[in-house]
C-alpha cells in the first residue's frame, strides 16, 4: 500500500480545557528500526491525556507531542529490525503517544494481537489499562489467590480492570464508586463489595466487613486524604500501589501505619518506565492474560465512542467522571 505523507491528529496549540483540542494536518511519523508504523482505526482516551492537553502531564522528550497512549489498528510499515510483526498484522498497542491521529509510530515490543473474537474498537481499550493493572497489582504489590484487594473508581476503565483480574486470579473484590448505578454495576462485573464513598465511610466498611482484619492490596488514583484512609484499611503486611493522585499529590498523613502494620507502598507510572520494562510487561500479558481474553472470562466494558474530531466531548465526558467504562476514538480513513 501506499502511505501517504500527511495526516489528520488531534492538536492543542496551548495548554488549556477540552475546547483547546482541534483537527490538524501533520507529517506521519517515520518507524524507527525498532518500531512499527500503524495505522490506526480506533485509540483509547485516558486520564492522562486530559492531564497532558491541560499542561500538568508533559510528554517525555523523545515521544510524540500528539495525544493517546493507546491504539488498535493495522501494522502498514515496520523498522530494519523488527521481526515479531509483518505489514498488515492487527494490533493493539501500547503507545509513547500519538495515538490521537491516523498513523501512529511505537515500539514493536509494546504491541500485541488483536485477541481472538474481539473487534479492533473492543481490543483498543486494552493496553493501557492492562499494562497498569498487571504492573502495579500483579508485579509489584504480588496479589495471590485468596487475598483480598481494594481499587478506587470501580468503574473507570482502570478500576474495572482490575475488579476482572482480581476475580479471575482468585482474590476477593472490595471496590469504591460514586453512585448507586456505579456499585451495581462493578457488582455486576465481579466485585465483592461494592462502597458508595458519597454515602459511606469507605474505612469503616472494611472494617466491618473483614472483621477489623483489612485487605491485602489497594490500587488507588486518588490520593491526597485517601492516603492515609488506605493505610488504615490495609491488612498486616499490606501493601498500596499508588498510581496517580487526582485529589491531590502533597499530603498529610500519620505514617505510623506503615510501622505498626509492616506495610509496603509503591508507586510507578507507565508512561516513564524503561521501554524493556514495558516490552516484559506485553509478554506476561499475552501469556497470562490474552487467554482469559479470548475465552471471553474478562469482558470490554465501552461507555462511548466518539470521532477523531471530537475528541474535546470525549475528554469533557472523562473529566465529568459520568461514565462506566472506556471511551474510545474512532480514527476513519480519508
Amino acid at each position: 500500500m501506499t502511505i501517504p505523507t500527511t495526516m489528520r491528529h488531534i492538536a492543542t496549540a496551548q495548554p488549556g480545557p477540552p475546547d483547546a483540542m482541534h483537527v490538524a494536518q501533520g507529517p506521519v511519523p517515520q518507524p524507527r528500526a525498532d518500531e512499527v508504523l500503524i495505522e490506526v482505526a480506533y485509540a483509547g482516551v485516558n486520564r492522562p491525556d486530559c492531564a497532558q492537553r491541560a499542561g500538568t502531564y508533559p510528554p517525555p522528550p523523545d515521544a510524540s507531542p500528539v495525544l493517546g497512549l493507546e491504539v488498535a489498528g493495522r501494522i502498514v510499515a515496520r523498522g530494519a529490525s523488527v521481526a515479531d510483526w509483518n505489514v498488515g498484522d492487527q494490533v493493539c498497542a501500547l503507545t509513547p503517544g500519538g495515538g490521537y491521529a491516523q498513523y501512529c509510530v511505537t515500539p514493536a515490543a509494546w504491541c500485541l494481537p488483536i485477541p481472538r473474537g474481539w473487534s479492533l474498537e473492543e481490543a483498543a481499550g486494552l493496553p493501557e489499562n492492562y499494562y497498569t493493572v498487571w504492573n502495579n497489582v500483579f508485579d509489584r504489590a504480588g496479589l495471590k489467590r485468596g487475598e483480598t484487594f481494594m481499587v478506587h473508581g470501580g468503574t473507570s476503565g482502570i478500576g474495572l480492570t482490575a475488579i476482572q483480574l482480581a476475580k479471575a486470579f482468585g482474590a476477593s473484590f472490595f471496590t469504591t464508586a460514586g453512585t448507586p448505578e456505579k456499585t451495581a454495576f462493578c457488582r455486576e462485573v465481579g466485585a465483592d463489595h461494592a462502597i458508595d464513598y458519597k454515602t459511606q465511610d469507605f474505612v469503616d466498611e472494611v472494617r466491618r466487613i473483614t472483621g477489623k482484619r483489612g485487605v491485602d492490596v489497594i490500587l488507588d488514583m486518588v490520593g491526597g486524604d485517601y492516603v492515609e484512609r488506605n493505610l488504615k484499611c490495609l491488612a498486616l503486611e499490606g501493601r498500596l500501589a499508588q498510581i496517580a493522585f487526582l485529589a491531590g499529590h502533597r499530603v498529610e498523613c500519620d505514617w505510623r501505619f506503615i510501622m505498626l502494620k509492616r506495610l509496603t507502598v509503591s508507586g510507578s507510572t507507565l508512561r516513564a518506565s524503561p521501554s524493556e520494562r514495558k516490552a516484559m510487561l506485553a509478554r506476561e500479558l499475552r501469556e497470562n492474560v490474552w487467554p482469559l481474553l479470548e475465552s471471553r472470562k474478562l469482558r470490554s466494558v465501552i461507555h462511548a465512542t466518539f470521532d477523531l474530531a471530537d475528541a474535546p466531548r470525549a475528554h469533557a465526558l472523562m473529566e465529568s467522571s459520568k461514565h462506566i467504562g472506556k471511551i474510545m476514538l474512532s480514527v476513519k480513513p480519508e
